[in-house]
């Protein structure tokens, strides 16, 4: 029975500790402290919500204000360091509240440029108390910082400021992968920053695509034609597919920045049965090397009729057109 009385002691002595610890952390010990700051954001958001037009933004900016300095203001009393720097955990805290409330919005509150500025604010809030000497206040005056600071200033700065730049890389190649997806399948080995963390999958194939939209369209004109018609538009394949190409390519790769590098060109071939058409879609893009790829679809265009030959004059046309391949190196010069 002591014993069960004293474990429940014991209970009731931890809960106090724990509530005792909570309010000693949440009860500023004098007005001037990081709480009131903290007590002041939390008010004014909440009195923000309430309120409207350039008032609601006005008190949602102080919010922030006081949100920034009273966080600074704890993590700079008994600073935790980051690993390696004298850049102090509180720093990076504080930088990222500042680059939220300088970059953010509504709708996403952490944007790109967010990320990208927080390391070197961060490095900025940190070098920030070496220019001023004193207690604070009225006493705290400018002044530069020594020599072994300057180094250590400049050499955090600069590490920074890499970092940051080295993130906004991050997210161009990411946009340029994202708007221009046939960079996807290049070969990236030797590159000295792109490194490729994710098997290697197959080439986009919006090449083929446009191909494999672009072959009904053609036989739709070609099939079962006169066969002089066949003839004439085959003459005029330079235009036609020209014309054919870009409303594929304007329909199919309507959401994506590299409709701009692709091209569509014909290459026509007389053979001893009629005519081969190889239609082509050629990347105008950048490419692991300066010969490019392109893709072609070979179609075979030839008479039918009671002889199949091109000299009888009822013959029309049949066509009939293969996979298409994928081909490295510089497209064949037009005849």
């Amino acid at each position: 029975m002591d014993s069960l009385f004293k474990d429940v002691l014991a209970i009731f002595k931890f809960i106090e500790d724990l509530f005792s610890g909570v309010r000693k952390l949440l009860t500023p010990a004098k007005i001037y402290s990081w709480q009131t700051l903290i007590y002041l954001s939390v008010f004014s958001w909440a009195a923000s919500y309430f309120a409207v037009g350039f008032v609601k933004d006005i008190i949602a900016f102080c919010g922030w204000l006081f949100l920034i300095a009273g966080t600074a203001w704890y993590t700079t009393d008994d600073p935790l360091r980051v690993p390696g720097t004298f850049m102090p955990v509180g720093a990076v805290i504080s930088g990222f509240l500042i680059s939220v409330f300088a970059f953010g919005h509504e709708k996403n509150i952490i944007t790109t440029k967010t990320i990208v500025i927080w390391p070197t604010i961060a490095a900025i809030m940190t070098v920030l108390p070496s220019f001023f000497e004193g207690t604070g206040g009225t006493t705290a005056k400018v002044t530069l910082p020594k020599l072994e600071q300057k180094q250590k200033i400049l050499i955090l700065l600069a590490w920074s400021m890499l970092i940051s730049c080295w993130i906004q890389f991050y997210f161009v190649v990411d946009k340029w992968l994202k708007d221009y997806p046939s960079l996807r399948g290049d070969n990236f080995q030797n590159s000295a920053f792109v490194i490729r963390v994710e098997p290697r999958k197959q080439k986009p194939k919006n090449g083929d695509l446009i191909l494999r939209k672009i072959q009904p369209l053609v036989q739709q004109q070609i099939a079962n034609k006169p066969w002089s018609e066949v003839e004439k538009w085959l003459l005029d394949a330079n235009q036609k597919l020209g014309n054919l190409g870009q409303r594929t390519i304007d329909k199919n790769l309507s959401k994506l920045e590299e409709k701009k590098l692709w091209e569509v060109q014909p290459r026509v071939v007389s053979i001893k049965t009629g005519y081969r058409l190889d239609i082509l879609t050629i990347w105008k893009g950048p490419s692991p090397d300066n010969k490019g790829f392109y893709w072609k679809k070979s179609c075979l265009i030839e008479p039918k009729g009671s002889d199949k030959t091109s000299e009888n004059k009822n013959a029309v046309a049949n066509i009939s057109c293969e996979t298409s391949t994928l081909i490295i190196g510089s497209p064949p010069p037009q005849q």
